[in-house]
């Protein structure tokens, strides 16, 4: 949703007949689209719309670090975010393991990316990079760890060494 001044009308991407997305006719600037309720049971949401869990693995490397620190910034970072399941440390590099709940893999993997970065002075995260990223859906995690392939369930969960 894009936010604009009162009285300046936003592009919706109509297309050439000048329709919405949803099929109707173009509103005049400031008109009002009509409520229309919604039974029990019923949503007017389409189904790529509705959030869904992804399962991140977030890898991170660099220079060495005190490994005092390192565990001293993941656990702040997982004070700050309780989402984060399981953190693994050594002095040169990290895993963060999390569910997300996202739209789509797209959204989940900026979230992802955005999170070392943004997270770095607020938690004292060293200033190592991405490295590596996995993204997966529940129902791919949860097959994999049925077949022995995916890592196991994160127990226990916390910071922890490598």
């Amino acid at each position: 949703m894009r936010r604009v001044r009162p009285g300046v009308a936003a592009f919706r991407g109509r297309g050439a007949s000048g329709a919405s997305r949803g099929g109707g006719a173009p509103r005049a600037a400031g008109e009002e689209r009509a409520l229309t309720s919604v039974t029990a049971g019923q949503t007017r949401e389409e189904p790529g719309d509705l959030p869904r869990l992804w399962h991140v693995t977030l890898s991170v490397s660099g220079d060495e670090a005190p490994l005092t620190e390192v565990r001293r910034a993941l656990e702040q970072l997982a004070h700050d975010h309780p989402f984060l399941l399981t953190s693994r440390y050594a002095c040169d590099h990290a895993e963060i393991r999390y569910w997300e709940e996202a739209r789509d893999l797209h959204d989940a993997a900026a979230v992802a990316l955005r999170l070392w970065g943004e997270h770095r002075q607020s938690a004292g995260l060293p200033p190592w990079e991405i490295v590596g990223l996995e993204v997966i859906d529940r129902d791919t995690y949860h097959q994999r760890v049925a077949e022995g392939c995916g890592p196991p369930p994160a127990t226990p969960v916390g910071v922890h060494p490598f």
